[in-house]
């Protein structure tokens, strides 16, 4: 290799590796949360104080056009075949995929995130977005056979599972105990604000 050449060769070299070591750091630093579990501290003007589950402290700015939905418990039987429904499972020993949680969307609602994804409420847990195709009964509960766009899943519901639905709410009701999921967004200047809050109703943990 002629002299010229290694010179030239060098350069790059280095260039090339300080980049790779660039990414190397970014993709070894946590993921941005993008939505906190908790309760309400207090609200004080547009500041919603949650103290999260893991016991962190979170102050999130709240935007003007903030929406604020209610959770509430439903029985299973009120989820019917044609029905857009949210389901957190995990996989089961046997491969099969238990329902951790189920939650209906109400009509105007249908196809809010549609698809599967994989989903930080539990290790291995997947959130998917479909339509109930099938729903039967069995002894340790009920089989439901949701269909999304590119895809289908059995999803096994016990009779512990929590199945709720979403019903009017505002922000009269983001009060000091509320059980929240506040949506958010850092910022620029590393404070986060929300424009989305599912807050339970009386007393409910929303378990999504």
């Amino acid at each position: 290799m002629s002299k010229h050449r290694s010179t030239l060769i060098r350069p790059l070299f280095a260039a090339a590796m300080v980049a790779a070591s660039t990414i190397y750091a970014i993709a070894q630093q946590p993921p941005t949360p993008t939505r906190v579990r908790g309760t309400i501290e207090g609200v004080e003007g547009d500041i919603l104080a949650v103290k999260s589950r893991g016991g962190e402290d979170v102050k999130l700015h709240m935007t003007g056009d903030i929406r604020v939905v209610g959770i509430t418990k439903i029985p299973l039987s009120d989820v019917k075949v044609g029905y857009f429904i949210g389901a957190t499972t995990v996989p089961g020993p046997d491969g099969s995929q238990n329902a951790v949680e189920v939650h209906v969307f109400p009509e105007a609602m249908r196809g809010t995130g549609e698809g599967s994804r994989p989903y930080d409420l539990r290790p291995n847990s997947t959130m998917t977005n479909a339509t109930v195709d099938q729903s039967v009964a069995g002894n340790d509960g009920h089989t439901l056979l949701i269909k999304y766009k590119g895809g289908e899943k059995k999803v096994l519901v016990s009779p512990e599972t929590p199945v709720v639905t979403y019903v009017p709410a505002d922000k009269s009701d983001l009060k000091a105990g509320a059980k929240v999921i506040a949506f958010m967004k850092q910022l620029p200047d590393g404070s986060f604000e929300t424009n989305r809050v599912s807050v339970g109703r009386d007393g409910l943990t929303p378990p999504m």
